[in-house]
């Protein structure tokens, strides 16, 4: 009710003060331009920005439209991993070994602007690494997305531009 969006502005100060990593898993990746320049910025900026998603979709929608973002964020230097056994719904941020989070808020819309989330913000304790070390766990039976696997028919891109319009409203 105080028109501050603390999660997303969480989101900004750990890309904004990293200094070696940000790991980021979400089930939902549909971002507005300022999380699209902090995510490609700090990558650009020799910070290791790596995020998680989901392999097998609960909402295919979603799921495709978050791909949209695939291309662009690979260009930017931002690393994406898929969850290859299935479906993964964590929301966590974790960084430089001192700051985590892990909470119910997404990186979309919704979550970020409309929605009452919750979420734990950790610094400089033991269970910022365990957060750490579950990543890693997942990053090794996660597939890396390349440039060439985000190519896709005319028939593809013309429906995931279809996407990008609507995301606003999902």
């Amino acid at each position: 009710f105080d028109h501050e969006n603390v999660g997303e502005e969480v989101y900004f100060h750990i890309l904004n003060h990293a200094k070696k990593y940000v790991h980021i898993m979400t089930p939902y990746l549909i971002l507005d331009n300022e999380m699209i320049d902090a995510l490609t910025r700090a990558a650009k900026g020799g910070i290791e920005v790596q995020i998680i998603m989901p392999h097998i979709p609960d909402k295919p929608y979603a799921f495709y439209l978050a791909k949209t973002y695939y291309e662009e964020l690979i260009a930017g230097g931002v690393e994406i991993y898929e969850y290859t056994p299935g479906f993964i719904h964590a929301k966590c941020f974790a960084s430089d070994d001192k700051v985590a989070t892990v909470g119910t808020i997404n990186m979309d819309y919704r979550s970020l602007y409309l929605h009452f989330e919750n979420g734990v913000f950790m610094y400089n304790n033991d269970a910022v690494m365990q957060v750490k070390h579950d990543m890693e766990k997942t990053f090794e039976i996660s597939q890396r997305i390349t440039k060439e696997m985000c190519q896709g028919s005319l028939k593809k891109t013309l429906a995931q531009s279809v996407l990008r319009l609507l995301a606003p409203l999902l």
